[in-house]
């Protein structure tokens, strides 16, 4: 997929960012773009929810274990999700990353 960005002069200083960013990291433009987008958009959701976004999860199964959750008092929701299977560890630390729980 490709995509093109159009800005002005005035956003010069956020491409110069993303430049920065991206050599710093050793990371593709397109990769920090696309990792601001993802944090900015996410930001406020539930690590479920996020799961549920990229498509490691169906809501049917979210549902399911918010109800094991209930059941289960303190006991985080990603420890039920990989009892069960339903999620991988690296999916669900990615939605924690993106959350802001975890370093990414």
């Amino acid at each position: 997929m490709q995509m093109t960005i159009y800005y002005t002069e005035e956003d010069q200083y956020l491409i110069d960012k993303v430049e920065e960013e991206a050599e710093t990291h050793r990371k593709s433009k397109s990769a920090v773009i696309l990792t601001a987008l993802e944090r900015y958009l996410e930001q406020n959701r539930r690590v479920g929810e996020i799961l549920c976004d990229m498509g490691r999860l169906e809501p049917k199964q979210l549902q399911e274990a918010l109800e094991k959750q209930k059941n289960q008092k303190g006991r985080k929701l990603g420890e039920i999700l990989l009892a069960e299977d339903m999620v991988r560890s690296q999916d669900l630390n990615r939605a924690l990353a993106i959350q802001g729980k975890v370093n990414s």
